[in-house]
């Protein structure tokens, strides 16, 4: 039997009514008691949570983490107490105490849903539109691990990806950007339920959102079904339903509600949408919406229909298991590859391919090319290595050559294109990260990771596996001029906690940062990369290698031996800067020391020890160096010493030569350490 036909899990209407009054009140309860939450959209989606989850969604409670589940995106983060109250119904680990201490401190039950914090969530959600886009990705993840194992009478990957999305994520930009994506690439397997209540926290949508959703996601290549009464379950069902069974095109269901459904007083208001309803107007309600039940009980009748969830889980995972390992008899090293995929393990002797690449680059490149050779040889070792640009693959070097286009026409390539769509690229590289088997990248110019910085955010909050390639990292960038010059983005990326910052200073380092971001784990990995071309740092005399030191985060690649004057710390091009400044020094009998710092955040989880041994307390002259922002230097360097740097917009003119205008240069790092070391003397 196809999934479009499957019955109905009830067909008693009775009882589908009782089982969403129990999902609004429970979620209502939840936000009353905590005094702050969102009851409205509870309130008037739950009918539409109720369909998903109780006769469509393939999950195991006792396995939030089963591979081939349905993946389920609640973009509608502010809706969590709802999402809470379905996974206690639906026998997830979420216990009527965890909804009791909604919003509370150290609860698994947050403002907004969490991943990695409570079972069941798969993505974290709440700035409005990421959902959607983290979905986007699931469901592009489904299709290339599919593609890659799938075979005639084994589908082993086969899955659903949903969405429940409100009238503030169709407002978002990401949302267009993503929905755009998603119709281009033919995802016929997502499907995203869309809470239309006209109603935001101002008031009604028409003050600012006119524009024919259907239409608009029409126009993208979407299938609409729809829209749908949201109070009739059996209705909602056909719906999705009819996604399920349109392969060739993602589909939206457009669900009409109301806002605090049942509140005699706000209903359809937008006061009921961020503020618990008061004690007695969630009276009023129950007695409306005929709920005779105190706070936070569960009719006996609910939980033995909804906790049957577990039941069908454990039964649809034992068959997906047994087909598994039927696979495994007539496939085994495939079989063996995708389990080594879905544990985030890379494939035995990946870091091989960097090894290879060691010591060939011996004269002055760019370390974004650097990077390209480095993806393109890991490539060829990981292949779950997938990823690509907003359109500047071949700026940022980033495409795979021989490894083919994702299109939907061909789901084996493994380059992907999301056009200018920065915010989605980066939304839906963490939604393949969190469907898990993948190790995703995304590119695009350091001054475009404004753009990426939402997204970024959510990925290093929730944890996930993403490198993030961003080329064009400085002043360097030269004729570009000051739109395309970054020069606070470095520092505003080191600002973002679990987030791991590298600026490698030249191939070496460039080849160490990849193998880094390959493996590193609890977080993405942001690669700053230059444009202009950089001369290996051995060539130019440093006396300490790459290997073992980037992921350190720091250290001495010259005047290691003894107690220095000066200590000159740079990052990136700007190391060559200070190498050329100790050599000056040196010429005074300026005792000197240089420190490559490709990463804040390497070197602060290093033991003190090391971090003493690098940058000696005692060394109170020092001066860092680096093409954007002083700002937070002085954490280095302290208030006594100096930064060259650049905290206004940069100039265009070619790049050496806007550098040079610009204070870029060894005879300035060489003048700002004779000026911190005479005002100490």
């Amino acid at each position: 039997m196809s999934a479009s036909s499957d019955p109905p899990k009830s067909s008693d209407p009775d009882l589908d009514l009782l089982c969403v009054n129990a999902i609004r009140f429970l979620s209502v309860d939840a936000v009353q008691r905590a005094n702050s939450g969102h009851p409205g959209a509870p309130l008037g989606a739950a009918p539409t949570a109720y369909a998903l989850w109780d006769r469509v969604l393939k999950h195991n409670p006792r396995d939030p983490e089963w591979p081939n589940r349905d993946r389920f995106a609640l973009s509608v983060g502010h809706a969590s107490a709802m999402y809470y109250s379905l996974l206690h119904l639906y026998g997830y680990d979420v216990s009527l105490d965890d909804v009791k201490s909604f919003r509370q401190w150290r609860s698994i039950t947050p403002g907004h849903p969490e991943r990695g914090l409570t079972p069941g969530v798969d993505t974290t959600t709440g700035p409005l539109g990421q959902g959607f886009a983290n979905a986007v990705g699931m469901a592009i993840a489904e299709t290339m691990l599919a593609e890659r194992f799938n075979r005639p009478g084994h589908q082993v990957v086969d899955h659903f990806t949903y969405c429940l999305a409100s009238d503030g994520d169709m407002m978002e930009g990401i949302v267009s950007e993503a929905a755009s994506l998603a119709g281009t690439l033919g995802l016929g397997k997502l499907i995203c339920l869309y809470d239309d209540n006209e109603i935001s926290i101002e008031g009604s949508t028409d003050l600012a959102f006119r524009e024919d959703v259907p239409a608009r996601f029409r126009a993208c290549g979407w299938h609409v079904a729809g829209p749908v009464d949201g109070l009739d379950v059996d209705a909602i069902e056909r719906a999705i339903r009819d996604g399920q069974a349109e392969t060739e095109r993602p589909t939206l269901i457009p669900v009409t509600t109301t806002i605090a459904y049942g509140s005699p007083n706000l209903a359809g208001k937008a006061a009921s949408h961020g503020a618990p309803l008061g004690e007695e107007e969630v009276a009023l309600t129950r007695q409306a919406l005929g709920w005779p039940y105190p706070p936070f009980e569960i009719p006996v009748r609910v939980l033995e229909h909804t906790r049957s969830a577990v039941g069908r889980g454990e039964e649809a995972q034992a068959e997906w298991e047994q087909r598994l390992e039927a696979y495994r008899k007539e496939y085994s090293d495939e079989a063996a590859a995708l389990e080594l995929a879905l544990s985030g393990n890379l494939p035995l002797g990946w870091e091989a391919a960097l090894d290879d690449l060691v010591g060939t680059f011996d004269s002055p490149a760019a370390t974004r090319v650097v990077s390209g050779a480095a993806i393109n040889a890991l490539a060829g070792r990981v292949p779950e290595l997938v990823g690509g640009a907003g359109d500047l693959g071949p700026s940022n070097n980033v495409v795979m050559a021989g490894l083919g286009d994702y299109q939907y026409e061909d789901r084996s390539g493994r380059n992907l294109h999301f056009g200018v769509r920065e915010h989605a690229m980066c939304a839906v590289a963490t939604g393949m990260a969190l469907h898990g088997g993948l190790l995703p990248f995304c590119a695009t110019f350091l001054c475009f990771s404004d753009y990426m910085r939402g997204a970024i955010r959510v990925a290093a909050l929730s944890e996930q596996h993403v490198v993030y390639v961003l080329t064009h990292d400085s002043l360097g960038v030269g004729e570009d001029g000051p739109t395309h010059q970054p020069i606070s983005q470095t520092m505003a990326l080191r600002l973002i906690p679990r987030l791991t910052v590298i600026r490698p200073a030249d191939a070496d380092e460039t080849l160490e940062a990849w193998r880094l971001a390959a493996s590193r784990r609890g977080g993405p990995t942001a690669l700053v990369l230059s444009r202009q071309d950089v001369p290996p740092l051995a060539s130019i005399g440093a006396e300490a290698g790459a290997r073992g030191n980037v992921a350190r985060g720091a250290y001495v690649v010259r005047g290691g031996d003894g107690m220095p004057d000066v200590l000159l710390i740079g990052t990136g091009s700007e190391v060559q800067l200070a190498m050329g400044a100790a050599k000056s020094l040196e010429q005074d009998g300026v005792r000197t020391r240089v420190v490559s710092m490709p990463s804040w955040e390497l070197f602060e989880e290093q033991p003190s020890e090391y971090r003493e041994s690098v940058l000696p307390h005692s060394v109170r002259a020092r001066v860092a160096v680096e093409a954007g922002t002083t700002i937070g230097w002085h954490r280095y360097v302290g208030l006594d010493g100096a930064v060259v740097g650049r905290d206004d917009f940069g100039k265009c003119g070619p790049g050496a030569l806007v550098m040079e205008k610009l204070g870029f240069t060894t005879e300035n790092v060489a003048a700002a350490a004779r000026a911190v070391l005479g005002s100490q003397r």
